[in-house]
């Protein structure tokens, strides 16, 4: 596993982003582990998050895009810290944009934040975590009505590795049902067999991983 990828699972920990226990999930699904990308809070965390995401895209897609759509809510803070990160680290110009939850009928008004999309962009979409894929029912239609665009690909911050709606994975689920390629900055798979080598991740909490990933899994 990549260094960075490394450096993200610690960095996850340390904000305490990542999490071990008894969770249960919107899905009702009861999970040893638990993600919630709220909790960046700091401008140094924030300023980290979008390294991690401009790196794992850049490494992914390449720079040869033209926006990063950030679904609101979690996706605005996510988008706005790549964009920084991107031109930081790699001297290109993207533009951030997102969606508001309600159309805004004056002033700058409409459905989008951020930057205007018009036919030709190339569009990276990027979210904190999917797990049933249902946030991009509602993102896909929305960018794709702003015009003849072009979505490159999907980059999440942790592939959870289990079953979205059917038998596949969710990010297998939305690259079939979309047409567009979906990657994560790291796996739960990697995610485990790291902490296991740094013994983070003890036989009894290795267990239940296991056991959850039996019945919910689509590990590789």
């Amino acid at each position: 596993m990549e260094g960075y990828k490394k450096e993200f699972v610690d960095f996850m920990l340390d904000s305490n982003v990542l999490k071990f226990g008894d969770f249960t999930l919107k899905s009702g699904r009861k999970s040893p582990f638990f993600m919630n990308a709220g909790l960046y809070v700091t401008g140094t965390q924030l300023m980290k998050l979008g390294e991690y995401y401009a790196q794992a895209i850049h490494n992914t897609y390449g720079d040869d895009f033209d926006i990063l759509f950030g679904p609101a809510y979690k996706g605005i803070p996510i988008g706005v810290a790549t964009t920084i990160a991107f031109s930081k680290l790699y001297g290109k110009e993207v533009k951030y944009c997102s969606n508001r939850k309600e159309a805004k009928d004056h002033g700058d008004a409409g459905i989008l934040l951020g930057s205007p999309i018009k036919d030709g962009d190339r569009i990276v979409v990027i979210e904190d975590v999917t797990t049933s894929g249902k946030s991009m029912e509602e993102t896909i239609p929305i960018v794709k009505a702003q015009g003849d665009v072009t979505i490159v690909g999907l980059m999440v911050s942790l592939n959870r590795c289990e079953r979205g709606k059917g038998d596949k994975g969710a990010l297998d689920e939305i690259k079939d049902l979309y047409g567009f390629d979906t990657a994560a900055i790291v796996s739960m798979d990697e995610v485990v067999e790291y902490l296991v080598e740094k013994g983070y991740i003890d036989d009894e909490l290795k267990s239940r991983i296991d056991a959850y990933y039996a019945e919910y899994g689509v590990r590789k």
